[in-house]
């Protein structure tokens, strides 16, 4: 399945929310030397975002902790 199928405006959604946070926190806040350093340095973000950054919406767990209490809960 790709990207651009239809009807799954969930999946979007939650796209969307990540990669308007991801320019806003990351890619307008630093100038990168190359195609390779912003790559370096979203690979870092993906882990922060998915195991550190706390989100309100989710009681304040990442979304990895988050995750694992729903399906151990």
């Amino acid at each position: 399945q790709s990207m651009s199928r239809k009807g799954n405006c969930l999946d979007n959604a939650m796209a969307e929310n990540f990669f308007g946070i991801m320019k806003s926190e990351l890619l307008y806040t630093e100038n990168f030397e190359s195609p390779e350093a912003f790559i370096k340095a979203l690979d870092k973000y993906i882990d922060y975002y998915n195991n550190k950054r706390i989100k309100a919406r989710l009681n304040g767990k990442s979304p990895v902790q988050y995750r694992t209490l729903s399906i151990t809960g």
